[in-house]
């Protein structure tokens, strides 16, 4: 679980058939059965290890009980039931694990420091793991998307290097070479590791994803759109619900937003997907990603999500706040061609954005939005801060040309 591999049903499957009162089993059994969006498995997994935990540790009963908790949906209270927890057992490496990452505890808290909170923890930990393979490659991934690009990617490749194999090192060089805005060497890099570890690893497909944006970015929309057809299409992807579907949503808007057409059929596989995964308002990074979606193929199930969400913000339950429901609307807008309307909408949220979780490389499909909805409007100006934040960041041909474009606006 912990190297993104294929097979840790099997292996817990082993595990309880070998010991059928071995309560982290089940636990970790129900774990993959959240990933895979099969949630009655898994609370009934969750079930058996919360009834088998009596004759537990007290380390395993509160990892038990914590990693139910995700399983339940109760994320604040894992979230501070798993740093108690830290601070007595740091080398938990499961329950650490829950915290970190782009759809972790943090990064879908809804909190706008969640990149501070996960780099705080894992050097908190730092001399607990040592040379860890598993621990240096989130360390390192922390510090990257903290803004500490030097020190996150050599770390990361610390960790790279002692399990080439683990397909969460290889995620994690990727964002660092995304960051650092070194397409050639992440095309190179990720061309090798694909292909080598083909269907060992349930982050293959997003993998895929990453190859696709530097396509993108050098401006081969159909190099990009064969990359997703070969290898990010959700018909018989053995990934995670959640992976499959914002990264097809994803990348088919960025595919649209880049001017490439004929991509219909596309999405209407994806907007099924969604259906049967996704069909009404939760897990809020799978709705801003079916808005994407929903605008661009019917306009009442957005309408209808958007409303799903606003009774979930007026009972609390809607992380980000307001502000995702805003990010519909905005999308919404630049979908029907009202370009000012969306920059009107869009605007206020870009400090925002980060609420929403997930990486900056999955966030940035709605600054691209925004600076395309000005640039199409008319009001480049409106976006030249923002263009000029992200060059300094790193350099990018695509914002180099929408600077320019802006500037002559």
């Amino acid at each position: 679980m912990l190297a993104a591999l294929l097979g840790a049903d099997a292996a817990f499957d082993a595990a309880i058939a070998a010991d059928p009162g071995f309560a982290l089993a089940h636990l970790g059994r129900a774990r993959v059965h959240q990933l895979n969006m099969e949630g009655a498995q898994a609370r009934a997994k969750a079930a058996d290890a919360l009834q088998l935990a009596a004759a537990a540790s007290p380390r395993e009963r509160q990892h038990i009980e914590i990693i139910a908790c995700v399983i339940e949906g109760q994320g604040k209270k894992a979230m501070t039931a798993a740093e108690q927890h830290l601070a007595e057992y740091p080398r938990d490496a499961q329950v650490l694990s829950l915290l970190l990452g782009a759809f972790g505890l943090y990064a879908f808290s809804g909190r706008p420091d969640h990149d501070a909170a996960r780099l705080a923890i894992t050097e908190r930990y730092a001399k607990d793991y040592g040379d860890d393979w598993w621990f240096l490659t989130y360390l390192g991934w922390s510090k990257t998307e903290a803004g500490d690009l030097v020190s996150g990617r050599a770390v990361t490749e610390r960790g790279y290097a002692l399990k080439p194999e683990n397909a969460g090192a290889a995620h994690a060089v990727a964002h660092a070479l995304f960051e650092q805005g070194d397409g050639a060497e992440g095309r190179s890099f990720l061309s090798a590791w694909l292909p080598a570890n083909d269907r060992t690893s349930f982050l293959q497909g997003h993998l895929a994803w990453h190859l696709a944006l530097i396509a993108i970015e050098e401006g081969d929309a159909d190099g990009a759109l064969d990359i997703y057809e070969q290898h990010i299409k959700p018909a018989n992807r053995p990934y995670p619900p959640l992976n499959i579907y914002t990264d097809t949503a994803s990348l088919l808007w960025r595919l649209a937003v880049a001017g490439k057409t004929g991509l219909e059929a596309h999405w209407k596989d994806v907007a099924a997907y969604g259906d049967g995964y996704f069909p009404k308002a939760g897990a809020h990074f799978a709705d801003v990603h079916q808005a994407l979606v929903a605008a661009t193929t019917n306009n009442d199930a957005l309408q209808t999500r958007l409303a799903e969400m606003a009774a979930r913000e007026a009972d609390g339950k809607l992380a980000p706040g307001a502000a995702a429901i805003g990010l519909g609307r905005g999308v919404a807008a630049f979908a029907a061609g009202d370009h000012e309307g969306a920059v009107r909408i869009l605007a206020p949220l870009m400090p925002e954005l980060v609420r929403i979780g997930g990486s900056h490389a999955q966030r940035e499909l709605w600054e691209d939005t925004f600076i395309v909805a000005c640039l199409r409007a008319g009001q480049g100006r409106q976006a030249t801060r923002l263009i000029s934040e992200r060059l300094h960041r790193r350099p990018s041909k695509r914002d180099l040309a929408w600077s320019q474009e802006a500037a002559r606006q």
